[in-house]
């Protein structure tokens, strides 16, 4: 069967529901480690708004390139990576 006859993969499923939850997750953890570690850090002003809006900012692309993963497994396992050492890094480091 030619690449181009390649049918789109079912778990189309999986790999939304990868970027749902775990794309959130991981720009909750960036934003929070920007909270923390970036300029001013927790308590700069007016700073809250700016993570506020810059959550979905993060979160989009996730969204969108998580259907460049081949199944949904593959993104499941390297998403929910990146929130382990996204994660780790903001608890680590605090």
């Amino acid at each position: 069967m030619a690449s181009r006859d390649k049918k789109i993969q079912p778990d189309w499923w999986s790999k939304t529901l990868a970027g749902v939850l775990l794309g959130l997750t991981f720009s909750f953890a960036l934003v929070g480690c920007f909270a923390w570690y970036g300029p001013g850090g927790i308590t700069a002003d007016s700073k809250v708004q700016f993570n506020m809006w810059i959550t979905p900012a993060i979160w989009l692309p996730i969204m969108s390139f998580v259907y460049l993963f081949n199944n949904g497994k593959q993104a499941w396992m390297y998403l929910g990576g990146a929130n382990v050492l996204a994660y780790a890094a903001l608890f680590l480091l605090r």
